[in-house]
């Protein structure tokens, strides 16, 4: 199970703890909310050229707020706008520039941000429009002026000022102009390891990984010592697959910070990812030890006790994390998982439908079906299915998997084929639901949609070794182009040389090619992998083959006690040892 999760840009702004600007509103009456005329007239400007209202300018004000009730967002800008230049008052043109940008237009903006300006030059916030404006506007030049003054006038608060840009930015999809941008301001400020270290996070977002590293390694020769761009500098080296990097800079980070649980937290995801389980627990017990309310290491060292097989030591973990509100439903889904693991249906049903919000509830809804299923409880699987298919309507695609799996389950192979190609007349392209209706074709005799379903995906993905290994398999079954299989075959073994499914595989077509000492090998190899049937169906053959029949019917043996209804099993049973007598 995968609990490592690379940081996007957004997720660094977030874990380095910066703000970022409001998301845009949703359309609707109040998206603008109006200002109040009454608190303007009470609190004039010292400055200001009138002491009350004239009876225009209030008509103007009160036009505007209708304007902007109604969404009529043209009428509301011009009334703000007009009143702003009238009444010596910046709210009037903040909230004009307010709609301007609700409006996305830049020219609005422009025109209220200046009017801003004039009655409050020093207003850091409409200086930070004014920047946002011309990013959207794509007008360079006056970016950087806007973010010069703002550097000038609040050295201390630019971090977060270029964060809070740099995150919006993002959403609007600038990320180039942006990087160009900084690229220009670093020329006049050579010093500031911030503009280097977004520079940085815009690089990795634009798959520059070379570039990401340059950035943040001059951010570092400016401060040398910065938690944050150390942190970032691993995250680079994991992006670029280079995990020994990542765990020798984080070991670095970690002693220079040792208080710092954010480094000591991404040193174990990365040792998770490297495999290095024992490690992570160490890492998570020293950060529990010295904050035991530390409910997110908590669930962390659950899941790592989980892949080291550590069952009753991840329940006693989980089932401490259930009085917990943001953690009970995560730890209800795994206890299920384990009580599951231990073919105990019912009391995984149990903690499956405990789980009733967060973000589990569908994997835990899809697992109880799944569970139900695998008990042969088919009646019960496909109603709790039908029910999911209104709960979730964007999970549409894995139930429709979810159904034909059922149907297959239960050996209905045509209307499962039959349910897929209704699917597939919607979501032509679906690469799952090919290759499923390939699976199914295969039951049903049709080898021909089989292998234009297959192909289909691979002039799509050429290396998806799945779809090569299906079609090389079938192939060398149920055809004599072993040549062809042969070439599929070999094509998803170098892909993924280590994998069961395609040992057996490769195996097989070399006992079909009168290899059998070399099948040998790779079926070995394979079913020391994955004890699977159909594994252990092949290779019991090809130690027959090689007189080594004892071993053949003591792997058959062994085989058929855990499975008696196994097709292949059984196919091995009367074709070799039936015969055998």
């Amino acid at each position: 199970m995968l609990i490592f999760r690379l940081f996007s840009v957004i997720t660094f702004i977030l874990l380095i703890g910066c703000a970022s600007l409001p998301a845009k509103p949703k359309v609707s009456k109040d998206a603008v909310t109006p200002v109040k005329v009454s608190v303007i007239k009470a609190k004039p400007k010292p400055t200001q050229a009138k002491t009350d209202i004239e009876p225009e300018v209030l008509f103007m004000l009160l036009t505007a707020e209708l304007a902007g009730q109604r969404g009529q967002y043209d009428i509301a800008f011009e009334g703000y706008m007009e009143a702003a230049k009238r009444i010596n008052d910046p709210r009037l043109a903040e909230r004009a520039a307010m709609i301007a940008m609700y409006m996305k237009d830049s020219n609005k903006t422009d025109e209220a941000v200046s009017v801003w300006l004039r009655h409050d030059p020093k207003n850091l916030a409409a200086r930070k429009i004014a920047a946002l404006s011309a990013f959207r506007e794509g007008n360079k030049q006056k970016a950087v002026e806007h973010l010069d003054v703002l550097l000038k006038a609040d050295p201390a608060s630019f971090e977060k000022t270029l964060f809070e840009l740099a995150s919006t930015l993002q959403k609007d999809g600038n990320v180039a102009f942006t990087y160009e941008v900084l690229e220009a301001l670093s020329l006049k400020h050579p010093n500031q390891a911030v503009i280097y270290f977004i520079q940085s996070l815009l690089a990795t977002e634009m798959k520059n990984r070379e570039l990401a590293e340059m950035k943040v390694q001059q951010a570092l020769v400016i401060q040398p010592d910065w938690d944050k761009a150390l942190i970032l500098q691993a995250q680079i080296a994991v992006f670029s697959g280079d995990l020994d990097k990542a765990k020798r800079l984080l070991r670095n980070a970690s002693l220079k910070y040792p208080e710092n649980d954010k480094i000591k937290k991404l040193l174990a995801q990365i040792l998770i990812k490297a495999g290095k389980y024992e490690e992570a627990g160490e890492i998570y017990k020293e950060i529990i030890s010295a904050n035991p309310k530390d409910s997110e290491s908590r669930f962390a060292s659950g899941l790592v006790n989980l892949q080291l097989d550590r069952d009753g030591k991840a329940e006693d973990i989980f089932k401490k994390l259930l009085d917990q509100p943001d953690w009970q439903y995560q730890a209800s889904f795994y206890l299920g998982k384990i009580e599951e693991k231990r073919g105990h249906t019912q009391n995984a049903l149990a903690w499956f439908d405990k789980i009733t919000d967060g973000p589990l509830v569908f994997e835990a809804s899809i697992s109880a079906v799944s569970l139900l299923a695998k008990n042969k409880q088919f009646d019960e699987a496909d109603s709790r299915l039908s029910l999911l298919q209104n709960q979730f309507p964007k999970q549409k695609l894995r139930i429709i998997l979810m159904r034909a799996e059922l149907l297959s389950q239960q050996k209905h192979y045509e209307q499962a084929f039959n349910l897929l190609t209704t699917a597939l007349a919607e979501l032509p392209d679906q690469k799952e639901l090919l290759y499923t209706r390939a699976l199914m074709a295969e039951r049903i005799g049709k080898l021909d949609v089989l292998e234009a379903d297959l192909k289909k995906v691979l002039s799509r993905d050429p290396d998806n070794a799945e779809a090569l290994n299906a079609l090389g398999y079938t192939l060398l079954n149920k055809t004599d182009r072993y040549a062809e299989a042969e070439k599929y075959l070999q094509h998803a073994l170098r892909l993924q040389p280590d994998e069961a499914v395609i040992l057996d595989s490769y195996g097989w077509l070399q006992f079909k090619l009168g290899n059998a000492e070399k099948a040998l090998g790779y079926l070995q190899q394979a079913y020391a992998k994955q004890q699977e049937n159909e594994i252990a169906a092949h290779l019991a053959e090809v130690l027959w083959t090689l007189g080594k029949k004892s071993e053949a019917k003591k792997l058959f043996t062994k085989a058929i006690k855990d499975a008696p209804e196994d097709e292949y099993l059984l196919d091995f049973q009367v074709r070799i040892l039936n015969n055998s007598k």
